[in-house]
């Protein structure tokens, strides 16, 4: 061993004067066979995640390749290869066209709506449901919330219909009793977005609290206990505890929010939309559907669609920005 001594060093120094490339390369091979340990060793666990890698591969990014058509004249005989290039003509004609700002004004609208006012109610529920000691009652706080969340849309529309009702609804009942009078809730443009954030906030509300629930359990009850040594009220420790320790979480949240906020649903809007909200209920999702579907313009609601999207992704990228440089907690 003592004469392989020399013969070892002199390869340390070798490597060491090596250049650039040999040493990156023999960083590669160390990576590539560090995988292969990897995957050799958990195998069954990369099985476990290969369905959900497909499901993403077959329906997310294939896909991708038809947005070439936002940039194309479609022509469904000649293919999506085949439709001649037109460039930025069609998005070109949406910024130009009538319904550009009122989309965008009725889409950012709802979304920052619903931001507002959805995103602050899971987090003050889930501090509320935490400080319950009566397990039967926050087992029941717990079913109640959470029941709105397996409505379909479809039925809860029809709820909103039935209780927001100009002559039997008992919502303008009410109103009645106390002298007012009724109001057709559901065909007035300035209903419109009020009506569509609070059934929201009322049917997930419950749903989302969960995950800021998994966060407060996660927090050292030792510091509530030499919190209450030195006398520190409920509401100061929910304040000073609760709230700091499940911060990363609301920040990760809030972001993904902020990056959808644009993403204002179809089915949901459709279904509440009438030709006497139209002026208030039309967004960008609805407009896709009808110049899409119902005009077969694929190319132009294609364009439609991609703006959209790349609108999302630019406020994605600029809140996870803001937030990594203001308080380190990000996505990436």
């Amino acid at each position: 061993m003592l004469a392989t001594l020399p013969n070892w060093k002199e390869g340390e120094a070798l490597l060491k004067h090596a250049p650039p490339e040999a040493a990156s390369a023999q960083t590669a091979i160390g990576r590539r066979s560090a995988i292969g340990r990897s995957l050799k060793k958990n195998w069954d666990l990369y099985m476990l995640l290969l369905p959900v890698v497909a499901y993403y591969l077959i329906f997310h990014y294939i896909p991708m390749y038809g947005v070439q058509i936002a940039f194309k004249e479609f022509i469904a005989s000649k293919g999506i290869s085949g439709s001649p290039w037109i460039g930025f003509a069609h998005f070109q004609r949406f910024f130009d066209s009538y319904y550009f700002w009122r989309l965008i004004r009725n889409t950012l609208g709802i979304g920052i709506y619903e931001l507002v006012v959805g995103f602050p109610v899971p987090i003050i529920l889930a501090l509320l449901i935490n400080e319950v000691r009566a397990k039967w009652f926050k087992k029941t706080i717990q079913t109640v919330t959470y029941a709105p969340h397996f409505l379909s849309t479809v039925v809860l529309v029809g709820m909103l219909m039935i209780f927001l009702s100009p002559q039997h609804g008992i919502v303008n009942l009410f109103i009645g009793w106390l002298g007012g009078d009724s109001i057709s809730f559901m065909t007035e443009a300035g209903w419109f977005k009020t009506i569509y954030v609070f059934s929201g906030v009322w049917q997930q509300m419950g749903w989302s609290s969960i995950i800021y629930l998994a966060a407060l359990t996660g927090i050292d009850p030792q510091l509530h206990e030499a919190a209450k040594v030195d006398g520190a009220s409920r509401l100061a420790r929910i304040w000073h505890i609760n709230l700091p320790g499940i911060l990363p979480t609301i920040v990760i949240l809030l972001i993904m929010n902020v990056g959808s906020i644009l993403g204002v649903g179809f089915e949901k809007v459709f279904l509440m939309q009438n030709s006497l909200n139209m002026e208030s209920s039309d967004v960008i999702s609805t407009y896709v559907y009808r110049s899409g579907i119902l005009e077969a313009q694929y190319s132009f609601s294609a364009a439609v669609g991609l703006f959209n999207s790349v609108v999302n992704f630019i406020m994605l990228i600029t809140v996870n920005y803001i937030a990594r440089k203001a308080g380190e907690t990000s996505l990436w």
